[in-house]
């Protein structure tokens, strides 16, 4: 048996501009880290005893007999894609609800390559692996979704990923002290909103009309730079803060799907209580709202949100 666990992640400052629909023309940049909450994934070989060829448990139970049977979307079409002959058993489960902006879409995606090729012997380098899951969700699944989640999930870690107009990416580890490191992650908050959106359906709302948003888009890739240096310095983080304010305000213009009047309550309530910035993580709609707020805030921004 095969187990891969691949983790959810978090985007500072970026996010758009890793579509191939920008990139592709004028490049594009992401500040991202990866979470300690995670996709799990078995796989194993099915014994040739059962009536069914194909398990997969995930939300549903399903068994089947053929690839076509297969009703979750990934799983059809990475086992084609491998063009694996014999039997599997596919199990997953996760620390996070899907659909939450978390990148759980792209974590199981990569998961299942990843432990796929394991159960078939075979190996793949991290970059590999990252192409090959944004290949799946792009192309063979035809989802409206970018290039950042697939990269975040397979290299993990605290990264500055950049995207080429001939699509190919690096990924830049940020090497910082265990102070600054901790510093940064006690400014840190996510709450779960309870909204529940397909990233694709809100995304589909700006990424069809990408070059009507060339202004704001160019901001906030600049915005990968200024978070970049703020954290790279000794500055202090306050302004790391302000700038995800900034952001998250170029973010809403871009479509009227990315917030709504319940987000942007909470939003609000969290500011008051003493929240600098914050952003919905993801394409927005819903999910998880991140927040950056001095430590001693975070109570009082805890029992606000709560009430």
């Amino acid at each position: 048996m095969i187990i891969s666990r691949t983790p959810y992640r978090i985007s500072f400052f970026g996010g758009g501009t890793d579509y191939p629909g920008w990139y592709r023309q004028h490049g594009g940049a992401v500040l991202s880290t990866t979470i300690n909450k995670y996709c799990y994934l078995t796989c194993r070989y099915l014994p040739p005893f059962f009536e069914h060829k194909f398990r997969v448990v995930w939300s549903k139970i399903e068994l089947g007999q053929s690839l076509e049977e297969i009703e979750h979307p990934a799983v059809r079409a990475v086992l084609r894609h491998l063009a694996v002959a014999r039997g599997v058993e596919l199990h997953h489960d996760g620390d996070l609800p899907a659909r939450s902006g978390m990148g759980s879409s792209s974590a199981f995606t990569v998961g299942l390559l990843h432990a796929l090729y394991g159960l078939l012997g075979q190996m793949r380098s991290k970059a590999e692996l990252a192409k090959e899951g944004i290949y799946v969700e792009q192309e063979l699944l035809q989802e409206t979704v970018g290039s950042q989640d697939q990269i975040a999930a397979e290299y993990g870690g605290l990264n500055h990923i950049t995207f080429l107009p001939n699509g190919e990416f690096s990924v830049r580890p940020l090497i910082l002290s265990p102070e600054r490191v901790c510093e940064l992650e006690s400014h840190l908050l996510l709450f779960y909103t309870g909204i529940r959106r397909t990233a694709a359906s809100v995304a589909q709302s700006y990424v069809t009309k990408i070059e009507a948003q060339r202004r704001q888009l160019r901001i906030m890739k600049d915005m990968v730079d200024e978070g970049l240096s703020i954290i790279s310095s000794g500055q202090s983080l306050t302004a790391f803060g302000e700038l995800l304010h900034e952001g998250w305000l170029v973010k809403q213009s871009l479509s009227a799907q990315v917030s709504n009047p319940e987000i942007d309550g909470l939003y609000a309530t969290a500011r008051a209580a003493g929240a600098i910035g914050g952003k919905i993580t993801g394409a927005g709609g819903g999910g998880f709202l991140l927040l950056f707020a001095p430590p001693e805030t975070h109570l009082q921004i805890k029992q606000a949100l709560c009430n």
